[in-house]
């Protein structure tokens, strides 16, 4: 019985896109581990993105911080 939770920013994720991640992970598990789709539990949350950090920092200043990178 498997579970699998998946934490992403909350940044507009639609309903279509969540189901898209649910279907993704069930039918992995069930094309590699042999798991059953009504046993597979699959659990999406939702982290405001102030209480998200890489890097040693607000994920926000990170991003920002990778794109000044990139620009230059």
């Amino acid at each position: 019985m498997p579970y699998v939770n998946i934490k992403i920013t909350r940044e507009g994720v639609t309903p279509q896109q969540k189901a898209a991640l649910i279907k993704g992970v069930t039918d992995l598990l069930v094309s590699v581990l042999d798991k059953s789709p009504a046993t597979t539990f699959v659990v999406i949350d939702e982290v405001a993105m102030e209480d998200w950090g890489i890097g040693g920092m607000p994920v926000e200043d990170y991003r920002r911080q990778q794109r000044d990178s990139v620009s230059r």
